[in-house]
């Protein structure tokens, strides 16, 4: 199974030109995976980073090898998320999980759940955040969506579902803060190589009786011309790219990540 970084892959703000000192970012989901590669790579170009996840060990070390500030936080419940910082120039919303069933032994609890942590949570957390970046007339919110908030697959009714709302959510808040100099975008890869992911490959070689090297190949690369998970590195590298000075046009849109999947 091959998934590398390419060669002469450079993700780093330097190496992208760009500049966030005095900028403040807040990461959801940023313990682990995609959410902590934005993190660092935020961080590296010179953000002061929120850190915030449900796993309190993972946040904490997250936050001290970037310089930024940890937030232990259940997305899922309403309260604790109207308490996070508002004063907030970056917001990135990646958090999110995964259940995988058939839509008539989908459970309504585990359905509303994906809900609650991909789709309400970014909704409460624009409300809080966005009159200060509408007061500082900028703005970059990026949400980590999905191949599958442009493309649906069997078994994911709760997660599809929740994408493809956020997409709908982020190009409100495009249209919204444009006037006010907040852009909005989605960026949408394929199946990156995260906990999350290795989780699901794990489970599909037990249930199906194969090696995961051909859950992989066969299953998640199946529609994908680039044979191959992306890092979470080279999404971050697309967070990073969209807070920086050449993107202030670029809004309301999709980025798809996805080694061609929707090109086929």
């Amino acid at each position: 199974m091959t998934s590398a970084i390419p060669p002469g892959f450079h993700g780093t703000a330097a190496a992208a030109g760009i500049d966030l000192t005095g900028r403040t970012a807040l990461v959801t989901g940023a313990g682990s995976g995609i959410g902590r590669a934005c993190a660092t790579a935020l961080a590296g170009a010179g953000a002061h980073v929120h850190v915030v996840d449900i796993d309190a060990a993972a946040a904490g070390a997250v936050a001290e090898a970037v310089g930024g500030r940890a937030h232990v936080v259940d997305l899922a419940q309403a309260a604790p998320v109207e308490e996070l910082p508002a004063e907030v120039d970056i917001l990135v919303n990646n958090a999110g999980l995964q259940h995988v069933a058939p839509l008539t032994e989908f459970p309504p609890d585990r359905f509303e759940l994906l809900q609650r942590v991909m789709v309400q949570a970014p909704f409460l957390l624009l409300r809080r955040i966005l009159p200060h970046m509408y007061a500082r007339s900028w703005g970059r919110v990026v949400n980590i969506s999905s191949v599958h908030g442009l493309r649906a697959s069997a078994y994911k009714a709760g997660y599809v579902t929740a994408k493809h709302a956020l997409e709908g959510l982020s190009k409100v808040t495009a249209v919204e803060g444009a006037p006010h100099g907040v852009t909005s975008n989605c960026v949408n890869p394929g199946y990156v190589r995260t906990p999350l992911v290795e989780r699901q490959i794990a489970a599909q070689a037990a249930a199906h009786g194969i090696d995961p090297d051909r859950v992989v190949t066969e299953v998640m690369l199946g529609r994908s011309a680039v044979k191959r998970l992306i890092e979470p590195e080279e999404v971050a590298a697309a967070v990073l790219w969209l807070c920086g000075p050449h993107t202030g046009y670029l809004t309301g849109a999709s980025i798809p990540l996805d080694g061609g999947w929707t090109a086929a």
